[in-house]
């Protein structure tokens, strides 16, 4: 089977995202992560350019690292300098490691419009630099930036610059879209000509994602020989992005028949990608391809139905492959196949005739035309099933809740929150203020609830979302319309997300603070039924 490297430049090409900002412990972080995923180079940072890439491969060096080679990067020499004493170079070589990558410009434009040099002094600057880090590393990339621009520009002076490195000791050139906006078509026949004029060099490919066909180019470039694919987790990038190192590692693997991490750590795709998103403090992409959370979602009816019998009917691999998993999502679009697929999920093997299944079936469908959107929020849907099936176990009871705002030109505004439930078989009445009318809710009602239930002093709310349903109201719409309000709640093992919908804003959070509370108390009910992977008979409804 052939083989392919990958590069990964999440550390740096990826922290120049716009929401990204990382610190040399993050890095260190991601670095280990890539390294138990298979990757077999980790482009460190630009120890050059800022502190704490360098600080990066000061502490990198205490880790033993199985699979992956750390890089450097840098570019070439400054003009005003000669090579041995560019402080850049010199940068490389006292990072301490084994792979170093230099970029060098090959598109005209920028050597006389970015550089302001002479086309003939650009090629020095290649070579120089490419000649004084050969003794020093082991392995020397050359990155040919904006190449496949320079190539349409002027074919002649690209290929130069690629012999230039290669002379220099360059033992892999990669072909750079660095706009992103070369389409498939066109790199492949800028890549056969280059292979034309260099016969035997090794070629790698760094796509950008702006024209949304950085993975595309990549996987490309593979079948057509290129030995190194240089790309991101999760895409991550300046402007649009990077190639998506999660999409061409198993479009490699499991597509092209190409050997890179290998198929057991591609099972580690889904987890790293995730783990990754959390490091860097950005919220995964759900519809992300192989490993994001939708990737392996099904909704409508149909659909479902005939997953059930194959996943291959719907799924274009088995997501256990890359480390996901499939999922069956409940909305007005459901089916029977939807109820009794989750239903087993929970531990009731339910027959599709059975009056309950087609009761809980109306009861969605109602709620979804009201404005619940279960698909998003299962653990409401989780909550409502249970007692649809006749669970009848209540946690705590409502008596009362009143909110009160306070405003005026002298402070600034909050809100008090009044609660009065029954716990356990007696009144409790408490009150907190907050910033806002949810967060004095969320506090009053835990207070209610900490002295019997301590374990909700491990739940924390992590996002909330407010949206008004477009549908048509008898009361006119506008500020009168239905509100939706999702709550995504967590402890130390679990997130969960809830809803909640009405035409008050403060009954909705309501609702959906009320069923993130009762599910973290019913998943962590020792004697809740069913036992998860258990098989059930029903029990009688109340």
């Amino acid at each position: 089977m052939r083989q392919v490297s990958i590069y990964d430049t999440t550390l740096r090409d990826g922290s120049q995202a716009e929401e990204l900002n990382l610190t040399t412990e993050d890095k260190i972080r991601i670095a280990c992560k890539l390294d138990e995923l298979g990757i077999h180079y980790i482009e460190g940072g630009w120890p050059g350019s800022n502190p704490t890439d360098k600080l990066f491969f000061k502490e990198i060096k205490n880790y033993s690292l199985k699979n992956a080679k750390v890089s450097a990067f840098g570019s070439t020499h400054n003009n005003k300098n000669a090579p041995d004493s560019d402080p850049n170079l010199k940068a490389i070589l006292d990072a301490g490691v084994e792979v170093a990558t230099i970029f060098g410009k090959t598109w005209d434009f920028h050597v006389t419009h970015a550089l302001r040099v002479s086309l003939p002094r650009n090629l020095e600057l290649i070579g120089g630099s490419l000649g004084t880090l050969r003794p020093g590393v082991s392995e020397l990339f050359f990155d040919a930036e904006h190449f496949f621009d320079g190539f349409k520009a002027n074919r002649d002076y690209a290929l130069a610059c690629l012999k230039t490195a290669l002379e220099a000791g360059a033992e892999l050139l990669v072909l750079c879209d660095t706009n992103g906006g070369t389409l498939t078509g066109e790199l492949s026949e800028v890549i056969r000509q280059v292979q034309a004029a260099l016969p035997g060099a090794a070629l790698g490919i760094h796509a950008h994602n702006d024209a949304e066909v950085a993975v595309a180019n990549s996987l490309e470039a593979v079948r057509l020989g290129c030995v190194q694919v240089q790309g991101t987790v999760n895409g991550y990038g300046e402007r649009c992005g990077n190639a998506n190192l999660c999409s061409v590692i198993p479009s490699l693997e499991l597509k092209m028949g190409v050997s890179c991490i290998g198929a057991e750590s591609l099972k580690k795709l889904t987890g790293a990608a995730h783990y990754i998103s959390e490091t860097v403090n950005v919220r995964p992409f759900p519809r992300q391809a192989y490993v994001g959370a939708s990737a392996f979602a099904h909704k409508g009816g149909v659909h479902v139905s005939a997953v059930v019998k194959n996943p291959q009917t719907y799924e274009h691999i088995r997501p256990e492959q890359v480390g996901n998993t499939n999922r069956i999502l409940l909305s007005d679009l459901a089916g029977r196949s939807n109820i009794l697929f989750k239903a087993r999920q929970y531990g009731y093997d339910l027959d599709k005739e059975d009056p309950a299944v087609m009761d809980l079936l109306a009861e969605l469908k109602r709620r979804e035309g009201m404005g619940y959107e279960y698909s998003v929020a299962e653990a409401s849907y989780e909550i409502l099933f249970f007692r649809m099936m006749g669970w009848s176990k209540r946690y705590f009871q409502l008596v009362n809740y009143r909110v009160l705002d306070s405003v005026n030109e002298e402070s600034e505004p909050f809100s008090e929150a009044t609660v009065m439930l029954q716990v356990r078989g007696e009144v409790v009445h408490t009150a907190a203020t907050g910033r806002g009318p949810v967060n004095a809710l969320d506090t009053a009602l835990r207070r209610a609830l900490e002295l019997s239930y301590p374990g909700l002093a491990q739940m924390r709310l992590l996002d909330f979302k407010v949206r008004v349903m477009s549908m048509a109201s008898k009361e006119g719409g506008g500020t009168a319309s239905f509100v939706r309000v999702l709550i995504e709640s967590g402890d130390k093992r679990d997130r969960w997300t809830t809803v909640g919908v009405s035409h008050n804003i403060i009954e909705a959070s309501w609702q959906a603070l009320v069923d993130s509370i009762n599910y973290k108390l019913f998943k962590d009910d020792p004697q809740k039924w069913p036992q998860p992977g258990g098989k059930h008979d029903k029990p009688a409804r109340s």
